[in-house]
């Protein structure tokens, strides 16, 4: 019989404005930052999915670096993490999430231009799909990935949160 070790995912609520976000850690890094207005069902269907022996422990105290730097970028003296992070996904959407981290801050790009960096420009569908999937907004500026003719399109943080931080990068960066 296998020793499977059970492992912890500790969460917390990171509250800004007007939102609440769950995030969560595995003792390999940040492994998820939830929408607005999310449920604790949906943070504990998702963990379940993809770390199926692991038990949830609120533990503010264990996500206090990851949420200080969340904090910080919402307040806009943050622009990159040092957190480390655990993000599982197919090897099409850690390409893809890879391909997210190359986007420089307060800059955008159209799903066709992830599509081309990846060497697959037929596959913007898919790229939407993998972005969709990102399981750590924010972190993985997924809210940087905008439709080719500009539109604020979809967002799993939803389009407030997203035309939110597009405007806070703006701001800070100068690229009003």
């Amino acid at each position: 019989m296998m020793n499977v070790k059970e492992q912890t995912i500790d969460w917390a609520i990171l509250k800004y404005d007007k939102w609440q976000l769950y995030v969560a850690k595995s003792d390999k890094g940040l492994c998820y930052v939830g929408s607005p207005g999310q449920s604790y069902e949906e943070l504990k269907t998702w963990i379940q999915k993809r770390f199926p022996m692991a038990s949830l422990v609120e533990n503010e105290e264990a996500l206090n670096p990851y949420l200080k730097e969340l904090l910080e970028y919402f307040e806009g003296t943050r622009q990159t993490f040092s957190i480390p992070a655990d993000v599982k996904g197919t090897p099409f959407q850690q390409e893809i999430w890879a391909a997210l981290n190359q986007i420089p801050y307060g800059k955008t790009c159209s799903y066709s231009d992830i599509a081309q960096v990846i060497q697959r420009p037929s596959a913007v569908r898919a790229v939407g799909t993998a972005i969709g999937a990102n399981p750590v907004l924010i972190t993985v500026p997924c809210h940087r990935v905008i439709g080719k003719n500009g539109a604020i399109t979809g967002y799993r943080g939803g389009t407030e949160m997203k035309q939110y931080l597009l405007e806070l990068e703006a701001q800070k960066s100068g690229n009003e």
